[in-house]
């Protein structure tokens, strides 16, 4: 019997009303609504459906952005939004994962390696994610895992720690397809942490919706610079008698075509600020920029002309704190899905180097292929544990400016090492497409230089 198969429904969504107040019982029930769907099982039988080609060249694409839903303004203007709590402080120092958190990791893994892994390669080529992986997504919850119960999530207290596991566990299946099912739940997670009353009122049932009605969305950070600093954006806002006026260019957003609402990076008065744009306004424009990896994302760059927005689009603070919180997270979040892609790559070259014959005996009987692997095992598991350590600081409200940091440094630096060494384990199989390492490889490469699109 599956792991999925397993999760037997009880109290609220599934949990046994003794439960009922566990964030990662919220999580685990969510999730498990997969096992009474039949996506798992269509998607294991058949390959991708043909899919339009979201082109390779810069020229190909470029559209308008989506305008089919109208956000109904409601709830209180200026009045403070519900937050989650921080998570309970023990005191202790450990990173072992609760019996629940290793679960929700059980499911999600099985999501990956069972619906994600099989169409990586196809939705590599296509720069885009099959609308049946993305339904998966969101009917396992992924949208609404950082969200307060209160707005229509699944906990009640800051799920940090449950979204750096679920980010590694997708990643272990495919970056790009992961980034693509996480993106309109960062935006949702985005607003539930900063947004206002009336922003949570207006955007936030949007993303509780199945199927086709559940909103997609975007968070838009990084730009198109040499030496781009992620804290110092040059698109600009500025401010005018009912609101401001957006100006720039964003890159790397994970699937731009699609989105119904950004939230938007730009300086204002000096300091970086967030801002919600929905798609459709004026002056908004998505052109298709697929990279070397992370291709399944459908990255788009996002293209701002004089954009007006109204007064109450700025999403949290002015002063530049609530942007800087959103760099972080987010970094967190590429942190823990460049765990999940170096796991991947751990988990495939290992019984490759003991199966692969040379000069009459396995390849891993060599002491540089076997200390490579074990050097790969080792930097994988620092990476690994720097990551859940900043995830536990931030879920319980603690200042992890410092843990993310060194997540971030060690994971860019050893994660793009770790795909290399893969490669290399493979020696000519690992140029060719034939073996995912190469995909691997090119989508590790990105940790370093990828700001925003996801966050925990």
């Amino acid at each position: 019997m599956s792991v999925m198969q397993s999760l037997k429904p009880g109290g609220r969504n599934g949990v046994p009303a003794s439960e009922s107040r566990d964030p990662i019982g919220y999580a685990v029930a969510a999730l498990g609504r997969l096992a009474q769907s039949d996506l798992l099982d269509r998607l294991g039988l058949r390959k991708q459906t043909e899919q339009a080609v979201f082109t390779t060249t810069r020229s190909g694409f470029k559209t308008i952005t989506a305008a089919g839903r109208t956000f109904a303004k409601k709830g209180k203007r200026g009045a403070p939004g519900t937050r989650p709590t921080d998570a309970p402080r023990s005191g202790v120092f450990d990173l072992t994962p609760t019996e629940d958190e290793q679960m929700l990791v059980d499911v999600v893994t099985e999501l990956a390696t069972e619906v994600f892994r099989p169409v990586a390669a196809d939705a590599d080529d296509a720069c885009a994610a099959p609308a049946e992986v993305l339904a998966a997504g969101q009917e396992v919850g992924l949208p609404i895992l950082g969200l307060p119960e209160s707005l229509g999530g699944i906990a009640d207290e800051r799920s940090a720690v449950a979204g750096v596991l679920v980010a590694e566990a997708l990643a272990r299946g495919d970056l790009g397809l992961a980034v693509a099912a996480l993106a309109p739940g960062s935006v949702a997670t985005a607003i539930g942490l900063w947004g206002t009353d009336a922003q949570q009122q207006t955007y936030l049932p949007a993303f509780t919706g199945e199927g086709e009605d559940a909103a997609v969305a975007a968070l838009a950070l990084a730009e198109p610079a040499v030496l781009y600093d992620a804290m110092t954006p040059a698109t600009t806002a500025t401010r005018t008698d009912d609101g401001y006026v957006l100006s720039g260019v964003k890159s790397a957003v994970p699937r731009g075509a699609e989105a119904e609402v950004f939230v938007v990076g730009a300086q204002l008065d000096g300091h970086p600020v967030l801002f919600l744009v929905e798609s459709g306004t004026p002056g908004l424009e998505v052109v298709a920029d697929p990279g070397m990896g992370v291709r399944a994302a459908g990255l788009t760059r996002l293209e701002l002309t004089d954009v007006r927005v109204p007064a109450d689009a700025v999403l949290g603070d002015t002063d530049g704190s609530t942007y800087a919180a959103c760099v972080r997270l987010s970094r967190l979040a590429w942190c823990a899905l460049a765990v999940g892609v170096g796991q991947a790559v751990l988990d495939y070259v290992t019984p490759y180097v003991k199966e692969r014959q040379a000069f009459g005996e396995p390849v891993a009987h060599r002491q540089s292929v076997a200390f490579m692997v074990a050097d790969i095992a080792i930097e994988l598991q620092a990476m690994r544990l720097l990551t859940w350590k900043a995830a536990s600081r931030v879920a319980a409200g603690k200042d992890a400016t410092r843990e993310v940091a060194l997540a971030r440094k060690l994971c860019a630096d050893k994660g793009m090492r770790i795909g290399l060494d893969g490669v290399q384990l493979l020696g000519g199989h690992g140029f060719v497409k034939e073996h995912p390492v190469e995909r691997w490889y090119r989508d590790l490469r990105a940790i370093g230089v990828m700001e925003g699109g996801v966050l925990v």
